[in-house]
């Protein structure tokens, strides 16, 4: 018989329990394999309750990353390297997590403590090098920011881009005016899997960017007006969509083309991970700019250079067209507006509310937005933070923005007279969730995420009593080309 601990129960001898939690993890590495991230997390965690170790550990810092809680997935790292220093999967996804936030010097501290206790490790010295790389173009940019140069989309001469005589998409006539016609023959373009010529997308880039500059951080949006054929007026609000091009058709299927009387909003992380993200925002922006009452675009924290440079946009725009509409992207995500409001009493935004009581609408309205996101502040808060069922506010499991309680949700919307906060930035088996008293709902509209959550979707409908009306669907077939098939091996180290 073992010593009975303190409260009187037979303690089980360590091997016993080092079975149990193998068993558990073995467990979670196969709901992990087929995309169930939080039923994989909960028995990580049973399998660290009974025998925390090492591997326990960082098998659950690998499933943070893939749910992009890269706060968590540090923490985590933090206490494998505690148990084990040897341990290199959880330098890796340490460093990892500190590329997605921008931390160079941390993760390249990781990354060259990997080279130096393993050198024959080949993948080490490629992310070490990439990491570098990363880190060296970071500060490049900086440095051309302080510089203030001329934006590209304000420089580069769209006449001087040359067509090829065998172009057979749709092309724009000499004034480069892109038209709804252009959009719909583009859009069909897209649907065959072939790209229309460079030209017509800087064009479309060009436009939208002299668009949104002049747009508020705060939009003011209202319901439309019903139609004089009896038709109702409405209002759609649409989350996520990350690169999922044939799921963005089948919305427009379902609810029909954006037009005035037909508006919508996308409420950001319009790109990475889908494979078709190219498709998705150049669609977007060309609908922005074809008709800009139709459509309305709020920025997420997918809008933004590190992430798209880790998690596929960076890498898929370069291989469709250069590294020159990258750039162009990149310049007119940081005129992308923040937030809205509709009818006065909604407020849409990307991830959440400001880690500060006592902000206004006219807080918001105000942010200087032309560039890439802070690590803190209330344009970060906006873009990064996630509701709680608690009440308070918290550190993000993120490891940036904030989690908010309902009282901060109350007190926000109460502070502003506003009824109800939708916002996105994070999956839903439903596609949607109603929490916080019902004054936050969450709207996430890219179904079977990455090819393996199995989630279903959804869109929202306001009517002009703004009550939410939430349509579901399921993922549509696309052609064969993988999610994360143009990301770096920073996304992810493997089990």
């Amino acid at each position: 018989m073992g010593d009975a601990g303190g409260d009187g129960v037979e303690q089980q001898p360590q091997e016993e329990l080092l079975e149990k939690a193998n068993k558990l993890k073995e467990q979670g590495n196969k709901q992990l394999a087929d995309g169930h991230l939080i039923q994989a997390v909960e028995l990580y965690s049973q399998a660290i309750d009974l025998v925390p170790t090492a591997v326990f550990y960082g098998n659950r810092a690998f499933t943070y990353l893939k749910m992009e809680n890269y706060g968590l997935a540090i923490s985590d790292s933090d206490e494998a390297i505690r148990l084990n220093s040897d341990y290199v999967k959880a330098y890796y996804r340490r460093a990892s997590a500190n590329m997605v936030l921008g931390k160079y010097k941390l993760a390249l501290k990781d990354l060259r403590q990997v080279v130096k206790t393993h050198p024959g490790d080949k993948d080490a010295r490629l992310k070490f090098k990439a990491c570098e790389k990363a880190a060296r173009e970071a500060a490049f940019a900086a440095a051309i920011m302080q510089e203030e140069e001329e934006p590209l989309c304000t420089r580069v001469v769209v006449q001087d881009i040359l067509v090829d005589p065998a172009y057979d998409g749709p092309a724009l006539g000499e004034d480069l005016t892109v038209t709804m016609d252009f959009v719909r023959a583009m859009i069909e373009r897209f649907r065959a899997q072939k790209l229309v010529a460079k030209r017509y997308v800087v064009a479309v880039l060009q436009q939208a960017f002299a668009l949104l500059r002049a747009t508020p951080s705060l939009m003011r949006l209202r319901v439309p007006a019903d139609g004089a054929d009896g038709k109702t007026g409405a209002f759609t609000v649409c989350g996520d969509t990350h690169g999922q091009f044939y799921d963005l058709l089948h919305i427009f299927e379902l609810n029909g083309l954006p037009a005035p009387d037909n508006p919508y909003l996308f409420n950001g992380d319009f790109v990475d991970r889908g494979s078709f993200s190219f498709e998705v925002v150049t669609t977007l922006l060309a609908l922005k700019v074809a008709c800009p009452e139709a459509i309305h675009l709020t920025r997420g924290n997918h809008e933004s250079k590190n992430m798209n440079k880790i998690y596929g946009f960076e890498g898929e725009v370069k291989h469709k067209y250069d590294a020159a509409v990258m750039t162009m992207f990149a310049e007119v995500f940081c005129w992308l507006p923040l937030c809205a409001t509709l009818n006065d009493k909604v407020f849409i935004v990307h991830g959440g509310l400001p880690s500060t009581d006592g902000v206004t609408l006219d807080d918001t309205e105000g942010i200087d937005r032309n560039r890439e996101p802070p690590e803190s502040g209330l344009m970060s808060d906006l873009m990064w933070s996630d509701p709680q069922p608690f009440e308070g506010r918290s550190p993000s499991k993120r490891g940036i923005g904030m989690s908010f309680g309902p009282d901060v949700t109350k007190a926000f919307l109460d502070g502003n007279g506003l009824e109800l906060l939708v916002r996105s930035h994070e999956v839903k088996e439903e596609g949607y969730l109603v929490e916080h008293d019902g004054r936050c709902i969450t709207v996430f509209s890219a179904p079977n995420y990455c090819d393996q959550m199995a989630n279903k979707a959804a869109f929202i409908r306001f009517g002009h009593d703004c009550k939410p009306q939430f349509t579901q669907y399921e993922a549509s077939p696309h052609p064969p080309i993988r999610p994360m098939a143009y990301a770096t091996n920073f996304s992810g180290f493997g089990m």
